[in-house]
């Protein structure tokens, strides 16, 4: 029998990626998006947003397996659990999440702390609603995506000046190898939280934008800046690597030359 998987974030920089790996699987694939698209490619679309807790119900409608990519910097825990509890109700019988490395080892307790690390307290607060939801769960960490670290060198790289937090290291590992790991694991039996996805190289901050900067050919003053609380205190002793689970292949000087390629 087909499977029928929904996504949520389908349309995101993980789901547009994890989505025809599946179809190509011969799964049945359905897509949470907030906004309306017409059916392509043999990918169904259902409108609906998670945080307000609209469309939902028709989304999980007949769908076994549920990849949870969705997500963003506030209210991750609350359209988690929306969903979760929908799920509940339709009778799914494997949710999947994508999670963050760090997600139980980053402290988020103070305005400093959230201001610059509240991803990873909103992560861990869906991870809590996942394994507390009553459906069979798969969950999986990964490190910074190429992505991010792309759109923050980007943002950064406008500046004059770029500030640079001090002693703080980033595991970039490649979108398209997580979404492949996704893909195998929602076809798979439910296993819990199963081993982190890191990336093959730890860099600096300051590496990072560095090796941005020399692809591009611009040139950027580097000032760093010590960043207060507990969380930043957390990341410079590498609560957000997972050293011993760098089974990425893709680095980041790889992503660099073939999208600045692309661009070109």
């Amino acid at each position: 029998m087909t499977p029928r998987i929904l996504v949520t974030g389908g349309t995101g920089t993980l789901g547009r990626q994890v989505v025809p790996r599946l179809r190509d699987a011969g799964c049945t694939v359905r897509v949470l998006s907030r906004n309306a698209h017409e059916a392509a490619d043999g990918i169904e679309y259902v409108t609906g947003d998670l945080l307000k807790n609209e469309g939902i119900e028709a989304a999980v409608d007949g769908a076994g397996i549920i990849m949870h990519c969705a997500g963003g910097r506030k209210g991750d825990d609350d359209a988690t659990r929306n969903l979760a509890e929908a799920a509940s109700r339709a009778g799914a019988r494997h949710l999947v999440y994508i999670s963050v490395v760090g997600a139980d080892r980053i402290p988020v307790v103070s305005g400093a702390d959230r201001a610059m690390f509240g991803y990873f307290g909103f992560k861990q607060a869906a991870e809590r609603v996942i394994t507390g939801s009553g459906v069979p769960w798969t969950t999986l960490r990964a490190t910074q995506f190429h992505d991010l670290s792309l759109t923050v060198a980007e943002q950064l790289a406008k500046l004059p000046v770029i500030p640079v937090p001090a002693g703080v290291r980033f595991q970039p590992v490649d979108t398209g190898e997580v979404a492949a790991r996704l893909a195998e694991l929602a076809l798979g039996a439910p296993a819990g939280l199963v081993p982190d996805m890191a990336g093959p190289e730890v860099h600096t901050m300051a590496g990072l934008l560095r090796e941005y900067l020399r692809a591009r050919g611009k040139r950027r003053l580097l000032v760093p800046v010590r960043l207060p609380g507990q969380a930043a205190r957390a990341v410079r002793a590498g609560a957000n690597l997972a050293p011993d689970r760098a089974v990425g292949h893709r680095t980041w000087e790889d992503f660099l030359a073939d999208r600045i390629l692309s661009d070109a």
